[in-house]
């Protein structure tokens, strides 16, 4: 038995068949529209480029820091002993020394919180005022919060692959832009300073105080120190040889090298403690060191924050105005058009079908061809204008052909019940456009189709 091959149904197949575009008919809508297009396009790029003048001027100051990880008050070039902020393995250690962003994560926290923001507030007097410069506000004359500064007009952005902080402000006074960016950086490193001086503090207190502890145990060992030295061993020969026959010589030498081995004892434990004495004293330097260098900052300002004169605003910018003016312009005159076509009380080309003829004078042929192919059928010609003469006189040469005036009448449901095709002469721009529609709903209704539609 032979098996029936498989036939799958695909949707999109269809989709693909029904779906076209008559761009012959977009393009004459859009030309029939043109006016309406100018005007709507210069309208809007106008608009945009007044804005350019009408609107506030805002302008930017900006500034960029470098924030070197290493260099705080355990400055790990100088200082052995300290690691600083590592996160406890070494991939702390690699985000450090790699320098990328995430290494400035805290550094960027540090940036924003109330610490700084708060004083920057207060120094430039960033208050609450009213609602859109009209409305009451319970808060106003308050000073603002940290959350709200930080909602708008601020950015801190860390340059990717480097140790490098960019702060930007914007505001309509070029002074208190410049104020804000001024303070935020000042604070900022004074927040550093003050961090950096009370861990340097700790860090001394505490290998102080483990150093003069250690000093004490040192001193205590010392004076504790008994027994004989080695080289007491030298002189016991005779003490030696007289042990092999005289039990008073055995016991004389085992308490001599008894007293040996806790002078050893003894001398080893003041080295260990000499030793730990020494390399806390080498600590105890540089924390010293790093406590006197602790009101240094680890940030240096690559780029200063510029004062601003009343030309630097950094928008509206009338270049980019108008290219959104043009881009708005555009989508505003295809809105219009779409808009007018669906709108317009008069015939528009968005309201024809898909099978037109657009010049009736100079594509009659095709019309010719239709009513040559289709002269077995009788054939009803809706006419919504009055057409003239000549056309009248070529169209009643085709014995076929029935000239039926559009309108809501029996007479013309009569006409054109008996017919096999439909064809409607139509006028863009002057066919009433409601009555255009109920003709086309009444074929509908009784299942008549419009074959071609033509436009005189």
């Amino acid at each position: 038995m032979q098996q029936q091959p498989i036939n799958y149904y695909i949707p999109q197949d269809e989709l693909d068949e029904e779906l076209t575009i008559d761009i012959k008919k977009i393009l004459f809508a859009l030309w029939s529209r043109r006016s309406l297009i100018v005007k709507t396009f210069t309208l809007i790029l106008v608009i945009f480029v007044a804005l350019t003048f009408i609107m506030p001027k805002k302008y930017k100051v900006e500034s960029d820091l470098y924030v070197n990880k290493a260099n705080n008050s355990n400055m790990m070039e100088i200082n052995p002993y300290a690691i600083e902020e590592l996160g406890g393995a070494g991939g702390g250690m690699a985000a450090l020394m790699a320098g990328g962003g995430g290494a400035l994560t805290n550094e960027l926290e540090l940036m924003q919180s109330p610490l700084v923001i708060d004083k920057v507030i207060r120094e430039n007097n960033l208050v609450c005022k009213k609602l859109f410069g009209i409305f009451p506000n319970k808060k106003e004359g308050e000073y603002i919060s940290t959350k709200a500064f930080l909602k708008k007009n601020i950015s801190f952005e860390n340059k990717k692959g480097t140790n490098v902080i960019t702060i930007e402000y914007k505001s309509k006074d070029p002074e208190l832009a410049y104020n804000v960016v001024n303070s935020i950086i000042n604070n900022y490193i004074e927040l550093h300073k003050q961090l950096n001086s009370e861990k340097s503090k700790s860090d001394k207190e505490i290998i102080e105080r483990e150093y003069n502890k250690t000093k004490q145990v040192l001193n205590q060992k010392v004076k504790n120190v008994n027994g004989l030295p080695e080289q007491s061993m030298v002189s016991t020969g005779n003490i030696s040889a007289m042990s092999a026959f005289s039990k008073s010589a055995q016991q004389a030498m085992a308490n001599l090298k008894g007293q040996v081995i806790a002078g050893q004892k003894s001398r080893i434990e003041v080295t260990e403690q000499a030793e730990k004495l020494a390399a806390l004293s080498s600590k105890l330097e540089w924390a010293k060191m790093v406590d006197e260098m602790s009101d240094s900052s680890k940030v240096l300002v690559l780029k200063e924050p510029q004062k601003l004169r009343d030309f630097e605003y950094s928008s509206p910018k009338l270049l980019i105005n108008i290219l959104l003016g043009i881009v708005f312009g555009f989508l505003a005159s295809l809105f219009a058009v779409i808009f007018a076509e669906n709108t317009d009380k008069k015939l528009s080309y968005s309201m024809l079908s898909e099978n037109i003829i657009y010049n009736f004078e100079n594509d009659f042929s095709d019309l010719k061809l239709f009513l040559l192919a289709n002269q077995d059928k009788k054939v009803s010609i809706t006419v919504f204008e009055n057409i003239p003469q000549n056309i009248v006189e070529q169209l009643q040469t085709y014995k076929n052909v029935n000239l039926v005036k559009a309108d809501i009448t029996e007479d013309f449901v009569q006409n054109i019940k008996n017919s096999d095709e439909i064809v409607i002469l139509a006028s863009i721009g002057k066919t009433n456009s409601k009555l255009y529609k109920q003709i086309k709903t009444m074929f509908s209704e009784m299942k008549k189709n419009v074959a071609v539609e033509v436009l005189v």
